[in-house]
C-alpha cells in the first residue's frame, strides 16, 4: 500500500474540532497525528511565534513552508494530517475528512477554550475565516468553500468529536478493506 494511502487529511474551520477529532482518530487507528503549526515553525526557524507572524503577514513563503512540511511529514503514511488546508495539499490522501460546523457553533467552541464572550468570538471567527479564504485563494488558488468533493465531509454541530473520530475510523477501515462507497 502506498504511504498516500495510510493518510488521513482532515480539514475544517476554526473551532470545528480539526485537532480534537484528528488525535482522536489517529490514537484510535495508532496512527501519528501531524501537528505542525505556525508555532513549530517559529521554533524551527529560532524565531518568536510572534516574529513570525509579524513576517507571514508580508511574506507568503512562510505559508508555503508550513504546509510544505506538513505534507512532508504526511507522506511518510500512517498518519493524521489535521489543517486548515490538509485535504487539498493532500488529495490522494486515503480518506479526505471536511469537519463543517456553523460560525455560531464554532465561536461557541473558541471561547470556551480562550474566554471573552461570544459577540466578539462570533466577530473574530468570522473576520479569521474571511482572512484566511482570501489568503488560501491567494497562495493557493484554492476555495475553501468548495469542499463537497472530499470523501465524507462530518457536521460537527450534530456530532461530539468522539463521534467525528468514530466516523472517521470507520470510514478509513472501510476504505482501506475496498469496502467504502
Amino acid at each position: 500500500m502506498s504511504n498516500s494511502r495510510r493518510i488521513i487529511a482532515i480539514s475544517g474551520k476554526s473551532g470545528c474540532g480539526n485537532t480534537t477529532v484528528s488525535a482522536l482518530a489517529a490514537e484510535q487507528l495508532g496512527f501519528v497525528m501531524i501537528n505542525y503549526t505556525f508555532r513549530s515553525l517559529a521554533d524551527d526557524l529560532g524565531i518568536s511565534f510572534e516574529e513570525l507572524a509579524e513576517r507571514a503577514q508580508q511574506d507568503d513563503r512562510y505559508d508555503r513552508m508550513l504546509d510544505d512540511r506538513q505534507v512532508s511529514l504526511a507522506r511518510s503514511g500512517n498518519c493524521v494530517l489535521g489543517s486548515r488546508l490538509a485535504i487539498w495539499l493532500v488529495p490522494d490522501a486515503a480518506l479526505t475528512v471536511y469537519l463543517d460546523a456553523s460560525l455560531e457553533t464554532r465561536a461557541a467552541r473558541i471561547m470556551k477554550r480562550e474566554g471573552n464572550d461570544l459577540l466578539r468570538k462570533l466577530e473574530e471567527t468570522k473576520a479569521r475565516d474571511l482572512r484566511d479564504s482570501e489568503r488560501y485563494l491567494r497562495i493557493y488558488g484554492i476555495d475553501t468553500s468548495d469542499y463537497r468533493w472530499a470523501d465524507l465531509v462530518i457536521d460537527t454541530d450534530r456530532c461530539d468529536q468522539f463521534e467525528a473520530a468514530s466516523q472517521i475510523v470507520s470510514a478509513y477501515r472501510e476504505r482501506s478493506t475496498g469496502a467504502f462507497t
